[in-house]
């Protein structure tokens, strides 16, 4: 292969300069979405800070990304939004949530609607930010000072906040259970607002995602594990941001394979990355990073819905004009699949031979990259 997912995105990242961001001086007036952003360079010691954008008014569409594919977003309106995003930074240590700064970002990662905030830089803002983990944003800034208006707590939050007692992963799974977003739990864990109380600290963004993304998968396998197995294979399908997807769910205990083409995407270049599980699930970070979470989440979380058990095949393709917007574009893609009306099949092969006619890429390149679903082809080769 050659590369390594993680180095293949950078020099994909790498072009996104093309676009630019929001012009801003030194004072930014505005609300924020509600957003936050705690870096992990140099911990435990990070950069934290506020994302506000100089307009007023519900801006909450700039980071609710569970939001962009029902209101038809597409990437360009996603990179719009998000790089009209202003990051204040101000380094602190992953304990310090005494500190004023960490008292007001909890403040916005409990917010229901966006905050009103006042922003002093030292010095003008600039740049841009993308990255294959978290959602791009637009100028960045160390900064002087802050402010924010009246804040309303969103309830469920609210709880987890003063329950100094309940364990991050069962706050994680008590607040899915009540509807609150994704994206939302993901900002509160990142802020320390959640946990046993002498256990809580400021938890980098990129890594608050996948922790979440995984937990909740957790929990929802220690359900799923004990249902019926689907009684056929069926396929689900979505595409949007220039991605396809087909999800191949197996009559099978749980096994899970993740396997992603990038196709022409940069010029010529065709490549194919996958990770896999067993029944046990991963003892180490997955090699094609989060992506890998926030897609077996997704999976189980329709599983969970329905009441069943079974395998999971998911083949992602990336084309031409892809980029990087974080994981969220998996999770949220792969959760619209499974929302989708399945074609269903007698056997793993005619399942795949149909996702082998939506392909760019032909079947044998996911085949030889991938081990479960070669195994697949090997011992089930029967109709059921």
């Amino acid at each position: 292969m050659g590369i390594g997912k993680g180095a293949y995105l950078k020099k994909i990242t790498a072009g996104t300069m093309k676009w630019r961001s929001i012009e801003v001086g030194e004072k930014v007036d505005g609300s924020s979405p509600p957003s936050v952003f705690i870096g992990a360079y140099g911990y435990p010691k990070v950069c934290i800070g506020p994302m506000l954008t100089p307009s007023y008014g519900d801006t909450t569409i700039l980071d609710r990304p569970e939001e962009w594919i029902p209101k038809q977003k597409n990437q360009e309106d996603i990179i719009r939004f998000r790089l009209d995003l202003v990051r204040g930074k101000q380094e602190v240590g992953i304990k310090d949530l005494e500190n004023k700064m960490v008292g007001k970002l909890q403040e916005i990662s409990l917010a229901t609607n966006s905050v009103e905030s006042e922003a002093m830089f030292k010095h003008k803002p600039k740049g841009i930010t993308f990255n294959e983990e978290h959602q791009p944003f637009g100028p960045s800034g160390s900064i002087d000072k802050f402010d924010i208006g009246n804040v309303k707590w969103d309830q469920n939050l609210e709880y987890t906040f003063y329950d100094t007692d309940l364990k991050a992963s069962n706050a994680f799974f008590d607040l899915y259970k009540e509807g609150t977003l994704i994206s939302q739990i993901q900002k509160a864990l990142s802020t320390g607002t959640m946990g046993i109380g002498k256990n809580r600290k400021l938890v980098p963004t990129r890594w608050s995602i996948t922790a979440v993304d995984s937990s909740l998968a957790s929990a929802l396998y220690g359900r799923v594990k004990y249902y019926d197995v689907v009684d056929n294979y069926r396929v689900y399908e979505f595409s949007s941001l220039n991605n396809y997807y087909a999800i191949i769910l197996t009559p099978t205990p749980w096994m899970y394979e993740w396997l992603e083409a990038f196709i022409h995407v940069m010029g010529k270049e065709e490549f194919v990355f996958s990770d896999y599980e067993y029944t046990k699930g991963k003892s180490e970070y997955s090699c094609v990073g989060g992506c890998y979470y926030s897609c077996k989440f997704g999976v189980l979380e329709a599983l969970e819905r329905m009441k069943k058990q079974a395998g999971a095949i998911v083949l992602r393709e990336a084309y031409e004009g892809y980029v990087p917007l974080g994981v969220f574009n998996v999770r949220e893609n792969v959760r619209h699949a499974l929302e989708q009306q399945p074609r269903e099949f007698e056997s793993f092969r005619s399942a795949m031979n149909y996702v082998s006619t939506k392909l760019k890429l032909p079947i044998s390149r996911f085949i030889d990259q991938g081990v479960l679903i070669k195994e697949m082809l090997k011992y089930r080769q029967t109709t059921l």
